[in-house]
């Protein structure tokens, strides 16, 4: 793995130090929720290494970007409280800011991409922020903000690149860390850089050592290439919208490069893995993002074994529909849940048959398709396809086994892209 000895000299010229962290502290306090710092025993067991969970996504608005939001306008002198501040985002920096605004009574604009879902539009104007729909892209909502806060006299609060941001955001570090002492490795999502950057700031400022690895989607590698030199691709739909950032920020790749040890890259199947895991061990709901921390832990066993690891469920925002997907995928993965193609003669009887040994398998059949026109058989042969419910991946291979040699039936799988 690699190390970076010199990071305790070259964070001296960064500009949040932990005194920023602790004040950003002792600013907010009171006023966004002190998260819990729980160890996972499951977890733990599954991914061999100690695993403390800091679960940020109990939030107000169910991510940590409060802190940051609320730490920055807690610091606006009057007359900018009075005119207001504008952002660009169509995640969760839109509600933290908008939510914070109007408790503190400072005006609040949001503009989005014309392309943002309605329910993230109707959220953020339900904390009572103004928003402009504005260009087809997040850069041309970002650069209509830029025209909008010339223009009106606003206040700009970025999402990441910000000192004031990324010392709110340090805070979750400080109450981690706080709350388990033994923590060695912090693995922590990246997007633009904001929560890494505090946090380092934070683990970085101690006595003991503590590794700091970031996470990235393989979709969204920007900071990854940033740091190693690389051009990989930055495109495609990736589960974890909320760090899939093309550009990284200038000042947070500054602490990346001071504070960060390593970057990793996650796929989007280990994403939703970690998604599906929470719910089903913790009982709690994460975004993709809010993932990432756990779907290293699943793509590395090798590298965290043995050592006592700090992740944070960064956001709960997730689509219900998207949450619903992800977790059948996962059951279809595991063998619980499958796609059986089964061809027949066209004869009274076949599809019987078939369900016959459905029945004596003791599987649980869903939905059947049954495919005569749209097929390349001849005239008399016929396509179905059963969705079925299995214990798990070997109760599906004997059903298989018994279709195949019991009912000498030609048999496959649909399986996951």
């Amino acid at each position: 793995m690699a190390t970076h000895p010199e990071k305790s000299s070259s964070s001296a010229s960064l500009p949040v130090s932990l005194n920023d962290v602790r004040m950003a502290a002792e600013r907010i306090s009171g006023s966004v929720v002190r998260t819990p710092t729980l160890v996972s025993q499951t977890l733990s067991k599954l991914v061999g290494a100690k695993v403390y969970l800091k679960f940020e996504n109990l939030q107000f608005t169910a991510a940590y970007k409060e802190r940051g939001a609320l730490n920055t306008l807690l610091q606006l002198p009057q007359e900018a409280r009075d005119k207001g501040v504008i952002a660009a985002s169509a995640g969760n920096h839109a509600q933290g800011l908008a939510y914070h605004g109007a408790k503190l009574g400072i005006p609040v604009t949001i503009v989005m991409p014309r392309s943002t879902p309605t329910v993230k539009v109707m959220q953020t104007e339900g904390h009572g922020a103004t928003v402009v729909l504005e260009g087809e892209t997040f850069d041309a909502a970002y650069a209509h903000a830029r025209k909008l806060e010339v223009e009106r006299g606003l206040t700009f609060v970025h999402p990441f690149d910000q000192p004031s941001i990324i010392a709110g955001q340090g805070t979750v570090a400080l109450e981690m860390l706080a709350d388990a002492p033994d923590i060695d490795t912090l693995v922590i999502p990246i997007g633009g850089g904001g929560l890494i950057s505090g946090v380092g700031t934070v683990a970085k400022s101690g006595g003991k050592p503590i590794e700091l690895i970031g996470v990235q989607a393989e979709l969204y590698p920007s900071m990854y290439n940033r740091r190693n030199h690389t051009a990989l691709p930055c495109e495609g739909d990736t589960l974890a919208e909320g760090i899939a950032v093309k550009q990284p920020g200038d000042l947070t790749a500054q602490f990346v490069e001071a504070l960060v040890d390593d970057i990793v890259l996650v796929s989007e199947t280990r994403l939703e893995e970690a998604v599906s895991l929470m719910l089903q061990i913790e009982k709690t709901v994460v975004e993709g993002g809010g993932a990432a921390g756990l779907a290293a832990l699943l793509t590395y066993p090798e590298r965290f074994k043995d050592k006592t690891v700090g992740i944070i469920l960064s956001g709960g925002n997730i689509d219900t529909r998207l949450l619903a997907n992800v977790l059948l995928r996962d059951l279809a993965r595991d063998g619980r849940l499958a796609r059986v193609r089964v061809r027949l003669q066209d004869r009274p009887g076949a599809l019987y048959n078939v369900v016959r040994i459905f029945g004596e398998q003791q599987v649980n059949i869903i939905e059947i398709y049954h495919q005569r026109i749209f097929t390349s058989l001849p005239a008399k042969g016929l396509i179905t396809e059963i969705e079925c419910e299995t214990r798990d991946r070997a109760h599906l291979e004997r059903l298989v086994e018994a279709l195949r040699v019991g009912g000498g039936f030609e048999v496959s799988l649909v399986e996951l892209g």
